[in-house]
C-alpha cells in the first residue's frame, strides 16, 4: 500500500491511538498498540505492501529518555535552534519546542514522519519544521543536535560517527539518547543522565531498557 502525501494523516489515524509514552506522559503521540494491525506486521510484509517499517509509530527508549532529560534540563535547549535527527514519532523534537527552544526542525527520510511529526505537534500545541533529507555528513544550522536510539545498525553508525565529531568540533552540542545499542561509541561520550524506561517486549528484548543520554565529546 503506498500512500500518496495527502493520504498520510489518514493512514496514521486508521493505524494508530494517541497515548503517551510511559517515561514522557507530558507528551501525547499518534502510537501503534497491540490493537492495531500495524503492530502484528513483520518487515517483510510491510515491504510487500511498498511499506517502510513504521518507526515513526512506536516511542522508543533513546527517544524517550532524550524527551525526559530535555523536559528535566530545559536550559539544554531553551532560546536555541535545534535539529532532531532521525526523528520519528517527532517526539524528542516536541519536547524541545515545549521547553522553549526558539525552533526545531525534525529530520527523518521516511516520508510518512512529516505526516506523523505534524500531527504530534499540532496535538501538542507546538510547531516543528520537517527537514526530508539525508543530512548526514552536511553542515547544519543548528546550535544543538538530538538523535534519539540511532546507533543500532553497523553500517549507519559508521556514517553518523564522523559526521557527529565533526559538528561537536565545530561547536553543535551533541546530544544522544541510548538504551545499549550494540554501535554506540561510547569513548567519544560523556554520560549526562540515565533513566529505567519502559517498553515493551514486542520491541525489545526487555520491558524495561536501561537508558543513557550522552554528550559527544
Amino acid at each position: 500500500m503506498r500512500c500518496a502525501p495527502d493520504r498520510f494523516e489518514d493512514f496514521i489515524h486508521a493505524n494508530t491511538a494517541f497515548a503517551a509514552p510511559p517515561h514522557v506522559p507530558e507528551i501525547g503521540l499518534h502510537l501503534a498498540d497491540e490493537a492495531h494491525e500495524l503492530w502484528h506486521r513483520t518487515e517483510e510484509e510491510l515491504a510487500e505492501i511498498g511499506l517502510p517499517p513504521p518507526f515513526w509509530a512506536f516511542a522508543w527508549a533513546g527517544g524517550q529518555g532524550l524527551a525526559r532529560y530535555l523536559l528535566d534540563n530545559p536550559e539544554t535547549v531553551r532560546g536555541k535552534h535545534v535539529l532532531d535527527f532521525a526523528t520519528g514519532s517527532g517526539l524528542v523534537a516536541i519536547a524541545a519546542m515545549k521547553v522553549g527552544a526558539a525552533s526545531v526542525t525534525a529530520c527523518d527520510i521516511d516520508a510518512f514522519c512529516e505526516a506523523a511529526v505534524r500531527l504530534n505537534a499540532a496535538a501538542n500545541g507546538v510547531t516543528v519544521a520537517f527537514e526530508d533529507r539525508d543530512l548526514i555528513g552536511e553542515d547544519i544550522d543548528a546550535d544543538v543536535l538530538l538523535a534519539g536510539d540511532v546507533f543500532y545498525d553497523n553500517g549507519f553508525a559508521g556514517r553518523l560517527v564522523p559526521w557527529f565529531a565533526r559538528l561537536a568540533e565545530g561547536g553543535t552540542s551533541v546530544l544522544v539518547g541510548d538504551p545499549g545499542r550494540s554501535y554506540l561509541p561510547r569513548e567519544k561520550l560523556t554520560k549526562l543522565a540515565e533513566y529505567q524506561v519502559p517498553v515493551t517486549r514486542a520491541l525489545e528484548d526487555a520491558e524495561v531498557k536501561r537508558t543513557t543520554v550522552w554528550r559527544w565529546t
